[in-house]
């Protein structure tokens, strides 16, 4: 009986490795990340592991000594992590792209190189003219943390440090409050036969949100003030039950301002936050 014919040999009817594409790397980034200046500044732009997932893909970062201290990351860390440690300042600025939490100063920019890149939270509202001037001299291409969209035509950068604020905003106010010495006693909580804290939130966006989320969660009374009643309405959809929400109106807030034990201020303006607790709000 004769064999079946077939137009392929033995041999490559094995199993044969498959030949894939190999990319070639399209170029390295040198981040460089200085210590910050501004007064009170304690944040960094990346951590230890943000540091490893960048040095594992093949890019370099510099950072300036003692730049994560503030945030309770040390120079051993981010050695760990494939980073390298400067003490000079001008030579982490010299990097072609430079990460920096708050708006470089004038003098920062004039140690950073033509072309070069910057990404950091410019506050663009609050800058000069010169500034601005000075950034173009050297060509510089600055990016503003405030102005970066995802996909979702959403601020994801705005979203997590209002969701920090809002957060922060109650925890911060619990600790002072129970303090022995300076605080007034009150704990939230939600204690059995003990009265809950009021707490009043200016502002329904996301500052808003989280702080009533976090409020409610330790047991407050809360009453939210803003005069946009889709974030009114919208809060307590989020938040999947009912509370006090107001327009802010002189004589409700008022009455509200002079029950409260906390009081948040969320409020977002055009180029600055809203002034609505008047002098006399504050002498009742």
């Amino acid at each position: 009986m004769n064999q079946p014919s077939s137009p392929f040999s033995k041999q490559q009817l094995l199993p044969q490795e498959e030949t894939l594409e190999i990319l070639k790397q399209k170029g390295e980034l040198y981040i460089g990340i200085p210590k910050e200046s501004q007064y009170q500044e304690k944040r960094i732009c990346l951590t230890p592991d943000a540091v490893n997932a960048i040095t594992a893909h093949g890019h370099k970062v510099l950072i300036e000594s003692g730049a994560g201290d503030g945030a309770n990351f040390s120079d051993i860390e981010y050695t760990n992590a494939g980073a390298k440690i400067s003490r000079d300042t001008k030579k982490v600025y010299s990097c072609p792209l430079v990460l920096k939490v708050e708006p470089p100063t004038l003098a920062e920019i004039g140690m950073l190189n033509p072309q070069a890149t910057i990404i950091s939270a410019l506050q663009i509202k609050t800058q000069s003219k010169d500034y601005f001037e000075e950034l173009a001299k050297k060509r510089v291409t600055a990016i503003a943390f405030e102005y970066i969209r995802d996909e979702d035509g959403k601020y994801p950068a705005i979203r997590s440090l209002s969701e920090i604020a809002g957060i922060s905003s109650v925890l911060i106010a619990a600790e002072v409050m129970a303090e022995a010495e300076q605080g007034n006693g009150l704990m939230f909580g939600n204690i059995s036969g003990v009265p809950p804290v009021e707490v009043v939130i200016l502002g329904a966006g996301t500052v808003g949100y989280f702080a009533a989320r976090s409020a409610l969660g330790l047991g407050a009374n809360v009453k939210v003030f803003d005069n946009s009643l889709t974030k009114l309405r919208n809060i307590q959809t989020n938040l999947n039950q009912t509370l006090y929400t107001s327009t802010l109106q002189p004589k409700n807030l008022l009455k509200a301002l002079k029950r409260c034990d906390v009081a948040i201020g969320a409020l977002r303006g055009m180029d600055r936050s809203p002034v609505v607790v008047t002098q006399t709000m504050v002498e009742h």
